[in-house]
């Protein structure tokens, strides 16, 4: 289910990285990179986050959630994410700005796993392996490159798909790769921990992620694509240049000589062939 959660995610936040390529002005083109950041951040780390810590446990020891920390978490991966995107996508694109949003992502994304990892209460003494918290770091910050530069370069549904799996197995890799760095040796006293388990949480943030991902998958669809504005300023083009023409203001054809029965004679200058003319002189 965490996989499913990345991919999701990573699919929806690389079409609103898209759209924000295709935007016309700063304003549209930051709106897009801010449901990005949501898509990516809170949709695809975090809630891939908070679902794989609910397949965690420690034998003996049951794990409650300071809700302050966890909230933090989700807070920090959206923004960090967040910057990340603004400094890739903003501006010309550059492979520079997509590794120096890479590092800002990536180090955002280490720390939201670990502050997530210090929001849990249990009656054990937590150890860290510093080799593989290191690897955890490596791992979010070439993973978070990658998505940027996916994010920035990536067109076509087939691709979105494909990217969108790879993103998530960086996503995962990087989560149970922090995991595997950490150990819990038991306290001999067991005691109450004050906090919410998984299960209190659970509906809440299961609620809040259906809810982003409705708003955006509707920002998605009711948003014109570059081809629907393409078609809709060449319709318009169409418009004004029937209007503008020439022809548009000549009279329609006659091909029966209507109109010109129904005008009144008029005299003409013309040739005389029967001279009438000068006849009707001479008889005055």
């Amino acid at each position: 289910m965490s996989y499913a959660l990345s991919v999701l995610g990573s699919a929806l936040g690389l079409i609103c990285a898209q759209r924000a390529r295709e935007a016309h002005g700063t304003a549209q083109r930051s709106w897009w990179l801010m449901l990005a950041a949501w898509a990516i951040g809170g949709t695809a780390i975090w809630s891939m986050h908070f679902m794989a810590m609910l397949g965690f446990s420690v034998t003996g020891a049951p794990i409650r959630y300071d809700i302050g920390l966890t909230a933090a978490s989700a807070l920090l991966a959206i923004v960090m994410v967040g910057i990340g995107l603004f400094i890739a996508g903003m501006g010309r694109p550059m492979l520079l700005k997509v590794l120096v949003g890479g590092v800002i992502a990536g180090l955002g994304v280490a720390a939201m796993h670990y502050t997530g990892m210090a929001a849990m209460r249990l009656n054990a003494e937590v150890h860290y392996d510093t080799t593989k918290v290191v690897l955890s770091i490596a791992i979010a910050v070439v993973a978070a490159a990658v998505a940027l530069w996916l994010a920035t370069n990536v067109k076509g549904t087939l691709a979105v798909i494909g990217s969108a799996l790879v993103m998530g197995v960086a996503v995962n890799g990087m989560h149970f790769t922090g995991m595997y760095s950490m150990s819990a040796q038991l306290h001999e006293e067991q005691g109450t921990q004050s906090g919410a388990t998984a299960s209190n949480l659970l509906v809440p943030i299961v609620l809040a992620v259906i809810l982003v991902v409705i708003g955006l998958v509707y920002a998605v669809l009711a948003a014109p694509t570059a081809d629907d504005r393409a078609g809709a300023e060449y319709l318009q083009n169409r418009m004004a240049g029937r209007t503008d023409s020439p022809q548009s203001t000549a009279p329609a054809p006659d091909p029966h000589g209507l109109a010109a029965r129904n005008e009144p004679a008029r005299p003409t200058s013309g040739p005389d062939p029967q001279g009438l003319a000068s006849r009707f002189q001479s008889r005055r």
